[in-house]
């Protein structure tokens, strides 16, 4: 299965969003791609912050925890922060039962999020 994972990133308030365009994070290949696109734009663009929106996102691979884990610590070593926004109650459990819902802040949507990154 050739699964397409699209990003798209945008700023505003001096906080970068991470919106996945897709249903369904789970292609071991895709996921690569966007986590490689994801760290340029870090290494490029420096953001002191990071929402990663899962508002349209109904299933997603361990992987992408490791790509979140991953974004956190390259952020810490400047103080940065990454927060996660509209993510379903499914798959907030998966957060819960790894214990990684101690180590991000989870936010009901992306705007409430960049507010508590601004303020």
């Amino acid at each position: 299965m050739n699964e397409k994972i699209d990003v798209e990133i945008t700023s505003r308030n001096k906080v970068t969003i991470v919106g996945f365009n897709a249903t369904s994070i789970s292609n071991a290949e895709a996921i690569a791609t966007v986590s490689k696109q994801i760290k340029e734009f870090i290494d490029e663009s420096c953001p002191e912050n990071i929402v990663f929106d899962f508002e349209r996102v109904k299933f997603f691979s361990s992987q992408v925890l490791g790509l979140l884990l991953d974004i956190r610590a390259q952020l810490k070593k400047d103080d940065g922060q990454v927060v996660i926004s509209a993510i379903e109650p499914r798959l907030h459990r998966v957060f819960k039962i790894t214990n990684l819902d101690k180590v991000f802040r989870f936010f009901p949507d992306k705007e409430s999020a960049v507010q508590a990154l601004t303020s």
